[in-house]
């Protein structure tokens, strides 16, 4: 049997394993300015998957927190087509008196929504939620981020009971043109030879750091800002109004 055959073969056979996708989720989003709006959304489930796959590229706590940061970017951009914040600018200045601008109430309490559904899903290992934080170095400028705090190591993901996916229809010709079986103790061996490898030493790993992510900063459906949560409460971010 050829490299390419086997391929095939082994492919048709994961494929047919797969369980279903976690579907599409409702979030509630708001807007124009303090929460005074709100408007729950329902995320499709493809575009789910872009942001699942965005946090799946993570290989530590570092990488994660880069890739929350897109992803809440990118849970905005899928939102903004029931919602109208596709609108919002970075701070408040700049969409002032504009249907869908977002403060940092809105912007908090959204992102923290956001990053709940992520933590639902299994997306985060390396972080988890926290409430979201105030700061108020002059009194009357208060100031709201969403925060996440860094896990001991990777969360695991529970156990979701799903019904099994339905075989396309192309499957069955294909897994008839080879013996799935055949092939797979074919490269059983190999498999078994394989080296099993033990939990690497995670550099920079720092259990119970905590992180601002703000996305007040910026406009809409660009990356959060994600900095040392102390920082933040320092008064550190961009230079935005």
């Amino acid at each position: 049997m050829t490299r390419a055959a086997v391929l095939t073969c082994v492919s048709a056979c994961l494929l047919a394993w797969l369980p279903q996708a976690q579907g599409a989720a409702a979030v509630e989003v708001c807007f124009n300015y303090g929460c005074a709006s709100r408007v729950e959304v329902v995320l499709a489930e493809d575009g789910l998957a872009g942001v699942a796959g965005v946090l799946a590229q993570a290989t530590d706590a570092d990488s994660e927190r880069a890739a929350i940061a897109r992803a809440v970017g990118m849970m905005q951009r899928l939102s903004a087509g029931q919602a109208p914040i596709a609108a919002d600018r970075g701070g408040n200045y700049r969409d002032d008196d504009v249907a869908g601008r977002m403060d940092c109430i809105d912007h908090s309490t959204t992102t923290t929504h956001f990053l709940e559904l992520m933590a639902a899903r299994g997306w985060l290992r390396f972080h988890r939620v926290l409430a979201v934080e105030r700061r108020a170095p002059y009194l009357v400028l208060q100031h709201f981020s969403a925060v996440i705090e860094e896990t001991d190591a990777p969360a695991q993901q529970a156990a979701v009971l799903v019904a099994p996916a339905p075989v396309p229809d192309h499957i069955a010709p294909m897994l008839a043109l080879c013996d799935c079986g055949e092939v797979l103790a074919d490269i059983g061996p190999a498999l078994a030879l394989r080296p099993e490898a033990g939990p690497a030493p995670v550099s920079g790993h720092s259990p119970g750091a905590r992180f601002a992510v703000d996305s007040w900063f910026v406009d809409h459906g660009e990356p959060a800002v994600v900095l040392p949560l102390a920082e933040w409460l320092n008064g550190e971010g961009p230079n935005v109004q």
